[in-house]
């Protein structure tokens, strides 16, 4: 997942196979330092995009209040 294609539902459905994988013992020990990575990974992008948005939204809803 490149930065300029980011998407939201994309991340939120790597991040829950993942975990799925963790839970169910499906990740080899070799493998699941890098799957962790991912997901502190993904999770930063998805709090970022949250923030980013919510910005959005309120700069959109302080126009509307002028």
């Amino acid at each position: 997942m490149t930065k300029k294609s980011f998407s939201y539902n994309e991340a939120i459905q790597e991040i829950e196979e993942i975990l799925y994988e963790v839970e169910n013992n499906k990740v080899d020990i070799d493998r699941l330092s890098d799957k962790v990575k991912r997901v502190s990974f993904l999770i930063n992008a998805c709090k970022n995009k949250l923030l980013k948005t919510e910005e959005q939204i309120n700069k959109i809803l302080d126009n509307d209040n002028e």
